[in-house]
Formats: C-alpha cells, sequence, structure tokens
C-alpha cells in the first residue's frame, strides 16, 4: 500500500489519542532505582488483539491474556499492566492466580471490569511472582499522561538486559474518501535483549492507534505485521516463555466508524506492519553483548519456507555472528549455515556478498580486499546478502553480532 508515513519524533505508546502510560518502581525488582512495572490505559474501552509465544511453558500472563482474548486473538480491554525482574512463568497454579488477582486489582484502581486488564510480565523463569507490588497500581495511574515521557517511563519499566527503551510511532493522513482530512496514529514500545526469536507469533511490545478497526480485522492486522517484524528477529534463537505483543485500538481519531477492510485498512496495515518492523530492528540490535545490527538478505530461494530456513540458519549460526563480531569476512561459514539449513539449492548456483562486496559466484570464492572487509565492518549495520539461484523467493532476517559479553550477561542472569 503506497501510504505516506509520518515518523513521530520522539513516538511511542501515548502518541495515539486517547492512551495514558507510565512507568515506576513498584518492587518487582530488588534495586529501587530500577522501574519495574508499566500501565497503559486507555480513556475508554478499547478492540484489543494479541499474539503470543509458541511456547509450551508459556507463562501465566500469556495464558491470562489467551483466555481474556476468547482463544480467537482479540476481544476489548481499557488496560494493560506489564512487570519487569520477574517472568511468572513455570509457577504453577499460584503464579497463575497472581495473575488474575493483579488484573483485578489493577480493574479496581482503573475503574473497568477484571476482564478488560490484561497482564504481561518479563524477567527470570521459575519464581513465584508476589503480588503486593502491584496494589501500588494506584500511584502508577496517579502518575499515567499521555505526553511521550510518560510513555517512555513505560517502556523502561519493562525492560530487562536491554540497554536502552525501544520506541517508535507513525502518523498518516488517510487517502480514503471515508475518513479524508484524518489523521491517524500507531505508536509501540518493545522490550528484548536475550532469549529472542519470537514464534508468535523474553520479548513484550505494546502498541496503540487511534484508527477505528474492528476485533478480526485488528487481529487479522497484528498477525501479518507481527509476522513480518518480530518473527523475523533472531538474537539467539531462544524462543521466550513470555513473548507477548498487544495492540489496543480506540478509534479516537474517527469515532464509531469501525471498518475490517477498504482504503483506510489497508494505510493501517501498511502503518502497522512498519512499527512493527522498525521496533524489530532495535530489539536485533540491542541483543545481548551486541555491537552490530546484522541484516539477513535471502534471495533466489525455491519457496518462502527454504528462504526463511537459510536466512535463520545464518542469522543464528554462532560462527557466523563470531565472525562479524571479529570483523571477519568469513564468507565460507555463511555458505556451511545455508547448506546445513535444508533449504534446497544447488551449491554452484548460489552467490554471497557481505556489505555489498562480492566474495561468492556461482559456488566459488570471489577474491577481495581485507582490508576493505574491515573498513566496511566498521558500518553499524552489517549486511549479507545470499541469492540461492533456485527460485524467485526472498525473505529478510534481522539479527546481530555475538561477542563475549554475551556469555557474561547470560552466565549469572539468575544469579
Amino acid at each position: 500500500m503506497n501510504v505516506e508515513l509520518n515518523p513521530i519524533p520522539h513516538g511511542g505508546i501515548t502518541a495515539a489519542a486517547g492512551f495514558k502510560a507510565t512507568g515506576i518502581h513498584a518492587g518487582f525488582r530488588r534495586n529501587p532505582n530500577k522501574l519495574d512495572m508499566a500501565l497503559l490505559v486507555a480513556d475508554e474501552p478499547c478492540v484489543a488483539a494479541g499474539v503470543f509465544t509458541q511456547n509450551v511453558f508459556c507463562a501465566a500472563p500469556v495464558q491470562l491474556c489467551k483466555d481474556r482474548l476468547n482463544g480467537e486473538g482479540y476481544g476489548t480491554a481499557r488496560a494493560v499492566v506489564a512487570n519487569s525482574g520477574n517472568a511468572n512463568a513455570a509457577t504453577g497454579t499460584v503464579g497463575l492466580d497472581v495473575a488474575y488477582r493483579a488484573a483485578e486489582h489493577v480493574a479496581e484502581v482503573v475503574g473497568c471490569l477484571p476482564e478488560e486488564v490484561l497482564v504481561a510480565s518479563t524477567g527470570v523463569i521459575g519464581v513465584p511472582l508476589p503480588f503486593e507490588p502491584y496494589e501500588n497500581t494506584a500511584a502508577a495511574l496517579a502518575q499515567a499522561g499521555t505526553a511521550h515521557e510518560a510513555g517512555h517511563a513505560a517502556a523502561i519499566a519493562i525492560m530487562t538486559t536491554d540497554t536502552h527503551p525501544k520506541e517508535y510511532a507513525v502518523s498518516w493522513e488517510s487517502k480514503d474518501p471515508a475518513f479524508a482530512g484524518i489523521t491517524f496514529t500507531v505508536g509501540g514500545c518493545c522490550k528484548g535483549s536475550g532469549m529472542i526469536m519470537p514464534n508468535m507469533a523474553t520479548m513484550i511490545s505494546l502498541v496503540t492507534t487511534d484508527f477505528p478497526v474492528t476485533g478480526p480485522a485488528a487481529y487479522a492486522a497484528l498477525k501479518a505485521a507481527v509476522d513480518a517484524g518480530f518473527n523475523k528477529v533472531t538474537v539467539d534463537s531462544d524462543t521466550s516463555t513470555n513473548d507477548t505483543c498487544i495492540l489496543l485500538a480506540n478509534g479516537a481519531a474517527a469515532p464509531h466508524s469501525y471498518v475490517a477492510d477498504g482504503v483506510a485498512y489497508e494505510e493501517f496495515c501498511t502503518a502497522l506492519t512498519a512499527v512493527c518492523m522498525e521496533l524489530a530492528r532495535k530489539i536485533a540490535i540491542d541483543g545481548e553483548g551486541a555491537t552490530r545490527l546484522v541484516t539477513v538478505n535471502v534471495t533466489g530461494a525455491a519457496t518462502d519456507a527454504d528462504a526463511d530456513l537459510a536466512a535463520r540458519a545464518i542469522a543464528n549460526s554462532p560462527l557466523v555472528k563470531t565472525a562479524i563480531a571479529g570483523r571477519d569476512a568469513n564468507w565460507g561459514r555463511i555458505a556451511a549455515a545455508a547448506g546445513k539449513s535444508g533449504a534446497t539449492f544447488e551449491q554452484e548456483k548460489v552467490d554471497i556478498d557481505i556489505m555489498g562486496m562480492p566474495v561468492m559466484r556461482a559456488g566459488l570464492p570471489v577474491s577481495f580486499s581485507e582490508e576493505e572487509a574491515l573498513r566496511r565492518f566498521e558500518e553499524p549495520e552489517i549486511v549479507l546478502d545470499i541469492n540461492l539461484g533456485a527460485g524467485e523467493c526472498a525473505t529478510r532476517i534481522w539479527t546481530c553480532d555475538f561477542t563475549h559479553d554475551y556469555i557474561s550477561i547470560n552466565g549469572d542472569y539468575r544469579t
């Protein structure tokens, strides 16, 4: 869809009309200087859609959200409360009870039905989640606001090993005659740094919009956006127990005009996908210990599935990722990863480029300058292009390099 999207400076979950947010230290984490509770509240009940982890060990808040969204991925919600520091995963019925009690408490504070509150958690797995910090929800609500700083605080509060908050928002003026002259907004925030290879669909994303959309259409748009964005990210090939992406759509920019198709809906889908893709890139560059964003482009695949297999094998290869960390244009590791992926192709037809520099043609090495390769490796984004020469299908995966810091972060994450 050809729509002019305008990035909003410092945009996030409060960029769309009708939403308040904040982040506070509630007590989930020991450090009193760490924000650990995010609260997102809509002025009115919203259409809600959600996409969640496919990990069998799904956390209690994921189970609650699936129940609230009727198992179909959409429903109605007024608020989302999210905590960091504790995943509330593998905590059994006790953890599930805490999640439901938390929703009830937030509902009392906000003034809505318990069924209109969604819950998300991120942090250490297998540790009982205390309920007491949720009693600080009233304090959080008192601080909630529509300014970017309020949404920024929420983005900080859901961070775990992230080095910085991740936010993005866009607006557009609709070209649909039914909404002529109306400007709509989609904004979001997310957290994610390690245990990242979403299959939704530890990743949490909250997205808001003032676009008027029906529940089924909101879910369809979110699923497509997640597939194009978050599901194209991998840091370490591990799918979290808590992956959650929630969309709240209040229709505030055009009340009483809920749509499920047409030009305006296509514009919305384009905007939502753009936000999810940009947030996904922010996750990849902030991978635990990462120094470089890595984009893997696979073209010439026989099928979409083959393109995905090859791209993920390359993006997840520790050998490829450590070579990039070492600024080593080791094309052999890229070829080997593609070859083990299960994708169907003939090695005699494969071309590989690193940062636009040919290193393989028709399955054979191409001479290149190591000095030039080192120079190109100084770029903040490393691009790998692999043409399998087997068809017309293609895909793109975002990842990052592996450094010693990844081991340092994860070697003592729990303790």
